[in-house]
């Protein structure tokens, strides 16, 4: 007896792969997933998952395997997260401790990468050099991928997980707006990534050289942001306390939605962004100083979409919802979509006939929630750069009690990550698909 229906992964990032792996727990469905790179090779520094979608990766079976990667074991309870500071004077404070139910998990992106791959059953082939062109979706007929070496091939259903500059989204857009022409210029400006008006400087700094400059940094035991007026800089420690992730974000928030002149990745130098930091306190220019080669990333979204399905296709991940950094929250909703999408497509009620169906109630469940966490994560990075508030206006218990408040709303915002599961979700799509 074949397989119920195939299915397409156009992307072998985390949210491609992810869905690969939860898929092949139902053996009745084929998988084949298309990479555009040459090899299957992530680029990125870490990953991190708070709670909500980890307890999604015990579920799929693959704690075990990516607990032997990581320094950090997964806690119950309060934790204490990252420690805030007002740093853009000449002598920065505290003002804020984060606290969670639960750690942030963090990894680096490659190792995680791997212990998906190990985890993919034999039967699910995984082609490299293969970029999508465009997809022909024709009724009561398989979709007919076309590939830009010229190869072609067909499946039941596509998953398109192939990122930011999704080539599945421009299809699926193209497709759209083919239907409905008097709205395709709205259906075309959906398609290409805006920039957030947001830089972030990424590097990786060698704790020894940190140590010989400030032997007791803070940010050695306490992992921290320092905010400030249109930026704010992360630092934590990684790999065993060798090396200091660091991240520098240059914020202009009047260019948001606007396009980028440049690459959108390069190495550059630290004096491109080490000036706006120049005001900063001592604790900030130590970790500046020590800084090497950053990687300048141009950091881009999508603009939130009506809908993530046309027929038997559907977006996950960066390519339906590619959401800005400052709730560590883009990897965790790539995987909700699979898990949410895995579920539909393998119950006993999907089949060849009814697949529009489940995909129907896949965006319905899954796309506010994600277009709530887009939309939040936007607005932590406003916060973070003090865009719309003038705290050096204020002094004294007046600064604090306004510190306090602000505290407040960035953490109600992100509290989801850490204090809610996804079993309402998943129990809302059964209920639907069990009508």
């Amino acid at each position: 007896m074949g397989p119920k229906f195939r299915v397409a992964i156009c992307g072998a990032g985390i949210g491609g792969l992810t869905a690969a792996v939860a898929l092949s727990d139902f053996p009745d469905i084929e998988i084949e997933i298309y990479e555009g790179a040459a090899q299957l090779a992530e680029v990125g520094a870490g990953i991190g998952l708070f709670p909500r979608p980890w307890e999604i990766i015990r579920r799929l079976g693959l704690e075990e395997e990516l607990l032997k990667l990581c320094e950090i074991k997964p806690t119950d309870g309060p934790v204490t997260s990252f420690r805030y500071r007002k740093s853009d004077q000449a002598e920065g404070f505290d003002f804020y401790t984060l606290v969670t139910n639960g750690n942030l998990m963090v990894f680096h992106r490659a190792d995680f990468q791997q212990v998906l791959l190990r985890r993919l059953p034999e039967t699910c082939q995984a082609h490299c050099s293969k970029r999508l062109r465009s997809y022909i979706q024709r009724p009561s007929e398989p979709i007919e991928l076309l590939f830009e070496d010229g190869s072609t091939t067909t499946c039941d259903v596509l998953i398109g997980a192939d990122g930011l500059k999704s080539a599945v989204r421009r299809s699926f857009m193209d497709e759209k707006a083919e239907r409905a022409q008097s709205q395709a210029a709205d259906l075309n400006a959906l398609i290409d990534p805006v920039w957030s008006g947001t830089n972030a400087y990424r590097a990786l700094i060698p704790a020894e050289r940190l140590k010989a400059r400030v032997s007791d940094h803070p940010v050695f035991s306490r992992p921290t942001q320092y905010l400030g007026k249109d930026g704010y800089i992360i630092a934590y420690p990684i790999a065993h306390g060798k090396m200091i992730n660091f991240v520098a974000f240059s914020a202009r928030h009047d260019l948001e939605n606007t396009t980028f002149d440049g690459p959108w990745m390069s190495t550059t130098d630290k004096t491109e962004f080490a000036g706006m930091f120049s005001h900063w306190e001592p604790e900030v220019q130590d970790l500046i100083e020590c800084v090497d080669k950053p990687l300048r990333w141009a950091v881009h979204t999508v603009r939130p979409l009506d809908s993530f399905i046309s027929g038997r296709v559907a977006l996950i991940g960066d390519a339906a919802h590619a959401m800005l950094p400052h709730q560590g929250s883009g990897a965790g909703q790539a995987i909700e979509d699979v898990y949410i999408l895995a579920t539909l497509l393998g119950h006993p009620n999907t089949t060849r006939d009814t697949l529009d169906r489940a995909l129907e109630i896949f965006d319905h469940v899954r796309r506010p929630k994600a277009h709530k966490v887009q939309e939040g994560s936007r607005i932590n990075g406003q916060r973070f750069s003090f865009h719309g508030y003038d705290f050096d206006e204020l002094r004294g218990e007046e600064l604090l009690d306004a510190l306090h408040s602000f505290s407040e709303a960035f953490t109600k915002s992100w509290e989801w990550a850490w204090t809610t599961s996804i079993d309402g979700s998943v129990q809302e799509a059964l209920r639907m698909l069990e009508i």
